[in-house]
């Protein structure tokens, strides 16, 4: 079976070639989408130019989605807003197929580029993307290095009411909710189109919380902006006497929610509005929405535990050419590392 490749670094050709294979429509997940790539390209690019990397067999396709440093090395084309990254495919039917148009790209990339070192992160492990990264780059003849980036929690809640899900919370939590609850007179709303006057609130009540200063806020108003649109938006929204407190962008589509920012006003803290907020939305994802998984993104933040079931892990991958100097001593610095750790190291 024939396999051809071919490099873009124009986000134009990768959309004339996909032919609307990477689009909403064809993609369930929003990091897999041409979109997403384009406007982490355009707000937080983590390189100097990109670099797509595409296999194409017949009706199948594999995507790859990198870019270029300035020391020559390259980089998943991702950002801290990022909360999976992986190949996309199209058109591909069976686990056999992904792999033999991987291991084709990861044979380009090694050849004709001369790539010395290729890292990806965070590769999810639950479906399969690390592992298939690894035997993919490997049977090209890379030297693989893989050790943990962090962990993403989910709640399954295929055919849970709110109150089913609620009774398997921990008591404290079910507690302090039904405590400041009583306590607090919180206006809550829950917006699923974009709303100026929302957004405003939003970056207003991350300004004045504990985080750290958002790296691209025009990212996230363009990615709310089109979710909006698309009607995947819920940006809750939350005030005390009429002044916004507590603000979560979250997006809800294809049976799937995905918590992507929260924030509160720390001097309003002792109220919890953050936590009374988090039950709203939870609430609103499973009466109204219906889905079937809540992901609460990346990070082993404690208090996930609480709300969530289960931590899937996200791996970092590094892929070294032995063919170059600089690949080759990298691959023997992470072994020795990982060795040390541990890790694997192929």
């Amino acid at each position: 079976m024939w396999v051809k490749g071919e490099y873009f670094d124009d986000f134009d050709a990768v959309e004339a070639a996909a032919r609307g294979s990477l689009d909403r429509a064809a993609q369930p997940i929003l990091f897999d989408r041409l979109a997403w790539f384009r406007r982490t390209w355009e707000h937080c690019p983590p390189g100097v130019r990109p670099l797509v990397a595409r296999a194409v067999s017949e009706k199948a396709q594999c995507w790859l989605f990198l870019a270029r440093k300035e020391d020559l090395s390259l980089t998943a084309l991702a950002s801290w807003y990022t909360l999976a990254f992986r190949p996309v495919f199209s058109g591909v039917a069976d686990d056999a197929m992904k792999l033999r148009l991987l291991t084709a790209i990861a044979k380009r990339l090694r050849g004709t580029l001369k790539a010395h070192r290729i890292t990806l992160s965070p590769v999810p492990v639950e479906d399969g993307s690390a592992k298939l990264l690894a035997v993919a780059f490997a049977r090209a003849g890379w030297k693989v290095a893989q050790s943990p980036a962090t962990v993403n929690w989910v709640a399954r809640t295929t055919g849970l009411s709110f109150a089913d899900y609620w009774k398997q919370r921990p008591g404290e939590l079910r507690s302090t909710v039904m405590r400041k609850a009583a306590k607090t007179d919180l206006e809550i709303e829950i917006f699923q189109s974009f709303d100026e006057a929302a957004w405003q609130c939003y970056e207003t009540i991350y300004e004045q919380s504990w985080k750290p200063e958002e790296g691209a806020p025009g990212f996230l108003r363009t990615m709310a902006t089109d979710e909006g649109t698309a009607g995947t938006l819920r940006l809750g929204v939350a005030k005390l006497a009429g002044r916004p407190v507590a603000a979560q962008l979250w997006t809800v589509e294809n049976g799937a929610a995905i918590i992507h920012k929260l924030a509160y006003v720390e001097d309003a803290a002792a109220h919890s509005p953050g936590t009374l907020l988090s039950a709203a939305m939870f609430e609103h994802a499973l009466d109204r929405d219906q889905v079937s998984l809540i992901d609460y993104g990346t990070g082993d933040d404690g208090y996930k535990a609480n709300w969530m079931d289960d931590a899937r892990a996200l791996e970092h991958l590094e892929m070294f050419n032995p063919r170059t100097i600089a690949g080759w001593f990298g691959w023997i610095r992470a072994r020795l590392r990982n060795l040390v750790r541990g890790r694997r190291v192929d």
